[in-house]
C-alpha cells in the first residue's frame, strides 16, 4: 500500500457516487496526507445527528457508513505496519438534524446507526443531558451499546429505577494497545455545565480532580500516554487548565493528549511540554486525525528523550474522496460490508421520516455567518424581517417587540428545496414562545441592548448575578462564532481574521476552512479557498403592531422560551422585575422549527 502519494490531485469526481443517493460528489481538491505515526487517532465531535453527511455541500457529503469504512481501511494498516489506531468521540451526538430530531422517539434509528463504529472512548456533551428523557437514553443504550469505552468522569445519573445517583457510566479507563502495547489511562469530562435536566448531576472539574479515584488512577505505575477526552473547549478552557495542572502535580512528564469539543471549531493548542489538544469542528464536516510518536511502551520499556516525541495533527474534510485518497483505496475498493449496510440503514431510515419531502424552495442561499447583519444574504435578517413579522402580526394584537436568539438557528438555508430535514438543520429545538404581558416600553426596548452587551452591564456580568451562575452561554450565543472574546479569538484561527489564502487565484480551491492554530497553518488536510465569517448579535428582536418613531406606553415581550431566564434577568436589572409565573404561552407552543417552515410552505413555493 502506497499511502505516501502526495499532494493527491482529485479528478474524475464526476465520476463519483456517495453512500447517500442524494448527496453530491466531491470537488477536485489538493489534499496534505495524514502524518501518520506510532499512534493514531481518529476524532469526530459536535457531529449532532448529522450521521447522513451534508446533502447540500459536496465537501462534506460523506456519511457514518462511509467513516466506518474508512476507519477500517486505516486500522488495516495499523494492524499491517504494527502501529495503533484509537477512535475517540466527545459528545453532542444528537439534536441538530432529521435523523435524529424527526423520529418519535427523537433518536429512534440514530443510536442503532452510531452503535456500529467501533469507539474506543466516548463521552457526553451538554445536548445529552438538556431531556431527561435523552440522558435516560444514554444511560440505559449507548452506556451499554459501547461498554468500557463510554467514560463519564464528572457526571451522575439518577438510575431511572432505583432513583439512586450513580455514575453514567465508568469515570476512567486504563487500558494498553493492541499492537504498540503503549499503556494508557484515560478520562471523560464535560465542562461545568448547568443546563441539565435534573435527572443528572455534573460535577465541576475542579472538585472532581481532588477525588481519591481520580488522585489515584492519576498516580497509575507505568503509563506511557494520559489521553484526556471532553466536551469541553480546548482554547481558553478552566476545566481543561484544571485537568492538565492535576495530572502535571502528580506526572511531571509523562505525555499528555486532550480531545475536546462544544465550540464547532477547528483547533488545536499547545498545553505544556508534551501536551496537546485538539477540536475537530461540527456536523460530521471534520474527522479530526492526531498521530504521536517517540512514546514509550510496556514492550520495549524505552524512554524516548523530548526531541523525538512528535504530536502532528490534521483536520479531514468528510468526502469520499479524501476518504479514499488517505486510505489508499477508490470507489471500488473502499466500500466495506458494515459500512455499505450502514448507509443503506441511514437511507432507510431518512426514507422513512420523509425527510427529502420539501416544504417549499428557497429563492437563494441564506447564511448565518457568512453574511453581515443586517443584510439581504443574512438568515437572521430573513427571520427578523420577515418569519417572524408574517407569524406574529396575525396572532398578536398589541404592540409587541419579539426577541430570540441566534443560537436558535444553527446552519444555513441553500437555494433550493426546503425539507422536512432542513427545518431540523436550521432549528432543531422543541421550545416555543412565551409572552410576557404589559411591559414598560423603556424597559422593554433595553433587554436587547443587555443581551447583547451594548448595555451599561455586560451579559457575563448580568448572569454572575443570577443564582445558577454561567449557565449554558453557549447555546445563548450563535455557535460561530460566540460573542465572547476568548471564543473570538478560537474563532478567528480557523475563518475571518485568522484566515490564510493558499493559492487563492487557483479556480480548483472551493471555499472552506483555512485554520491557523498553535502548529502552525497546514492542519486542514484540503487546500481552500477562504471563507469569510461575522460576528453577529447574541439576540435579534422585531417590533410587531408599532414603529419606534410612534412607541406606545407599554409593550408584550414576545421571546423564544429558550431565553426566558435571560430576559427576565435583564427585566430585573431594569428595574421591571418580572417571574415565569406571568408568562404566557403563544402561537399554541409552536415551536421555531414549526414557525419556520410553516413560512416556508407559504411562501416558497417550487
Amino acid at each position: 500500500m502506497h499511502f505516501s502519494r502526495i499532494p493527491l490531485l482529485l479528478a474524475y469526481l464526476h465520476l463519483a457516487c456517495s453512500s447517500q443517493p442524494s448527496a453530491p460528489a466531491p470537488i477536485t481538491a489538493t489534499l496534505r496526507p495524514l502524518p501518520w505515526g506510532q499512534l493514531n487517532f481518529l476524532h469526530t465531535t459536535d457531529t449532532h445527528g448529522w450521521h447522513a453527511g451534508h446533502l447540500q455541500e459536496p465537501q462534506y457529503s460523506a456519511d457514518w457508513g462511509d467513516y466506518i469504512s474508512f476507519a477500517h481501511h486505516l486500522q488495516q494498516r495499523a494492524d499491517a505496519d504494527g502501529s495503533d489506531l484509537l477512535l475517540i468521540d466527545t459528545g453532542d451526538r444528537v439534536e441538530g438534524n432529521g435523523l435524529y430530531d424527526a423520529s418519535n422517539p427523537k433518536g429512534k434509528y440514530t443510536f442503532d446507526i452510531m452503535k456500529h463504529q467501533r469507539i474506543d472512548v466516548i463521552t457526553t456533551g451538554n445536548h445529552e443531558l438538556y431531556a431527561a428523557n435523552t440522558s435516560v437514553r444514554e444511560f440505559e443504550e449507548v452506556v451499554p451499546d459501547f461498554r468500557d469505552a463510554y467514560i463519564a468522569s464528572n457526571l451522575d445519573i439518577y438510575h431511572p429505577k432505583t432513583g439512586k445517583l450513580e455514575p453514567l457510566a465508568p469515570r476512567f479507563r486504563q487500558f494498553t494497545t493492541k499492537n504498540q502495547g503503549i499503556r494508557i489511562v484515560t478520562f471523560g469530562f464535560l465542562f461545568n455545565f448547568h443546563g441539565n435536566a435534573n435527572n443528572t448531576v455534573v460535577q465541576p472539574v475542579e472538585d472532581t480532580v481532588k477525588e481519591q479515584w481520580f488522585q489515584d488512577a492519576i498516580r497509575t505505575e507505568d503509563v506511557d500516554l494520559f489521553v484526556v477526552t471532553g466536551h469541553v473547549p480546548v482554547r481558553d478552557s478552566q476545566e481543561f487548565d484544571v485537568i492538565y495542572k492535576a495530572i502535571r502535580d502528580a506526572k511531571w512528564d509523562t505525555p499528555i493528549i486532550l480531545f475536546g469539543g462544544h465550540t464547532h471549531v477547528r483547533d488545536y493548542k499547545k498545553y505544556g511540554n508534551k501536551a496537546y489538544a485538539m477540536e475537530s469542528g461540527r456536523y460530521m464536516e471534520t474527522l479530526g486525525f492526531l498521530s504521536i510518536s517517540g512514546l514509550s511502551t510496556g514492550k520495549n520499556d524505552v524512554v524516548h528523550p523530548e526531541a523525538s516525541l512528535t504530536y502532528q495533527r490534521r483536520y479531514v474534510d468528510n468526502n469520499l474522496f479524501s476518504l479514499y485518497q488517505h486510505s489508499d483505496t477508490d470507489a471500488s475498493t473502499f466500500p466495506t460490508p458494515l459500512g455499505t449496510n450502514v448507509s443503506a440503514a441511514i437511507a432507510s431510515a431518512r426514507k422513512d421520516l420523509n425527510l427529502d419531502h420539501a416544504y417549499g424552495c428557497a429563492p437563494q442561499d441564506y447564511w448565518l455567518n457568512r453574511a453581515p447583519y443586517p443584510h439581504p444574504d443574512s438568515l437572521l435578517s430573513l427571520l427578523n424581517e420577515q418569519i417572524i413579522p408574517d407569524a406574529f402580526e396575525e396572532a398578536i394584537k398589541k404592540p409587541s417587540i419579539v426577541i430570540t436568539n441566534s443560537g436558535a438557528l444553527r446552519f444555513d438555508i441553500f437555494e433550493g428545496p426546503f425539507t422536512i430535514d432542513t427545518t431540523f438543520l436550521v432549528s432543531p429545538f422543541t421550545s416555543g414562545f412565551r409572552v410576557l404581558r404589559d411591559v414598560p416600553y423603556e424597559a422593554a426596548a433595553n433587554v436587547l441592548k443587555l443581551l447583547n452587551n451594548e448595555g451599561p452591564i455586560m451579559l457575563p456580568d448580568l448572569l454572575a448575578l443570577a443564582d445558577n451562575g454561567n449557565v449554558v452561554l453557549h447555546d445563548l450565543l450563535p455557535p460561530l462564532p460566540p460573542a465572547t472574546e476568548h471564543s473570538l479569538r478560537a474563532q478567528q484561527r480557523v475563518t475571518g481574521e485568522g484566515q490564510i489564502m493558499l493559492h487563492a487565484d487557483d479556480p480548483a480551491l472551493v471555499p472552506g476552512y483555512t485554520t491557523t492554530d498553535d502548529a502552525g497553518k497546514d492542519g486542514d488536510d484540503t487546500l481552500h479557498a477562504p471563507i469569510q465569517f461575522y460576528n453577529v448579535p447574541n439576540c435579534v428582536a422585531a417590533n410587531i403592531g408599532f414603529t419606534p418613531k410612534a412607541n406606545p406606553e407599554k409593550v408584550d415581550i414576545v421571546y423564544n422560551e429558550f431565553i426566558q431566564d435571560w430576559v427576565l434577568l435583564a427585566l430585573t436589572y431594569l428595574g421591571e422585575e418580572r417571574s415565569k409565573e406571568e408568562t404566557e404561552m403563544v402561537l399554541g407552543g409552536r415551536s421555531m422549527t414549526e414557525v419556520i417552515s410553516g413560512w416556508v410552505g407559504e411562501k416558497w413555493k417550487c
